[in-house]
Order: structure tokens, then sequence, then C-alpha cells
């Protein structure tokens, strides 16, 4: 049976309207009471749900999670929705002795270009090979793009996919 407890106490009155500033102090001459009696509360709602998946499993490829893009001898728009994306594959090239070589990574905000890696042959180095892998996160906001540039021998091969939206709200595999 559960029991019934009064509260006489300004130090938590004080606290509870420091915390619950909407109960407003319940108004003159309201008391505190506490119970014995054990309540349990179940939250609902969709943030209490959590995920049943490890976060490496989290971030893993499926068939319909991952977009491909290869892109040689061009710039190409690679993303152009917001949202935090991993971006991973292999940047090769080989250099000339005639004109150097570069791969860039970029970020666009909707009218200047932002390079975030970039990989790069001097000329002069005849038939010298370059093979980098990449793996790195972005994050792009609204009206930004994410872009790859390869020169005339340069070949880049990988693909993306979304871990979140722009919230922070983790995106299933």
């Amino acid at each position: 049976m559960a029991q019934e407890f009064t509260i006489n106490s300004s130090q938590i009155e004080t606290k509870i309207n420091q915390l619950l500033p909407s109960q407003g102090g319940f108004g003159a001459g309201v008391d505190f009471s506490a119970s014995t009696m054990v309540i349990p509360i179940v939250d609902l709602t969709e943030t209490a749900e959590g995920s049943g998946l490890r976060q490496d499993l989290q971030s893993s490829l499926s068939f319909s999670s991952q977009t491909a893009f290869n892109v040689n001898n061009a710039t190409s728009t690679i993303i152009n929705t917001t949202g935090y994306f991993r971006i991973f594959g292999t940047a090769n090239f080989k250099s000339r002795s005639a004109s150097s070589d570069s791969i860039d990574f970029i970020i666009n905000d909707g009218t200047t270009d932002k390079s975030i890696n970039n990989m790069f042959i001097a000329s002069g180095q005849d038939n010298n090979y370059l093979l980098n892998n990449f793996d790195f996160i972005i994050l792009l906001q609204a009206g930004h793009s994410f872009k790859i540039t390869a020169s005339f021998n340069g070949s880049v091969f990988g693909s993306t996919r979304q871990l979140a939206d722009l919230q922070g709200n983790l995106t299933a595999p």
C-alpha cells in the first residue's frame, strides 16, 4: 500500500520553479507531496526508440544506400543535396612530360569553389603514376555541392553514401 507525504521545503519549491518554470509555483498555499508508490514512465516517442545497429554497421554500404561515380578528364558534380556524406575511392593518373596533372575535390557554395583536397603531379615527370585512396566525410549546407575535377590523365573512381541529414538524423543503410 502506498504512503503519501506532504513536503514543506522552500528549497525544493525554489528548485522546481527553476527547473519547471511552466508550473508557476503552483500558487500560494499549495504543498508538494510524495508517494512511496512506483509509477513507471514509458517514453513512446521516436527519440526514445534509438537504433539497434552498432555505429560501424550504421555506416555500412548497401545496394540502395551508395552511389558510385567515375570522373575522367572532366569536372563532375557528385552531390548536390544537403547532409553529411562519406566519400571514398581511388584517384589515379599518369604524369606527362609536357604538363602537370591534378585532381581536385571541391565544395561549392553556389558561387565559389573551395578545394578541400588535391592531388598533383608536376610536369617533366613522364610516366610517373600516382594512385591514392581517399575516404572523408563532408557536410553540405543548402545551396552547396560537391564536385571533383580530374585533369587530362586523371581518373577518380569512388562512391558516396549519405550518413545523416542536415539535422544529424542518421540515414539507415
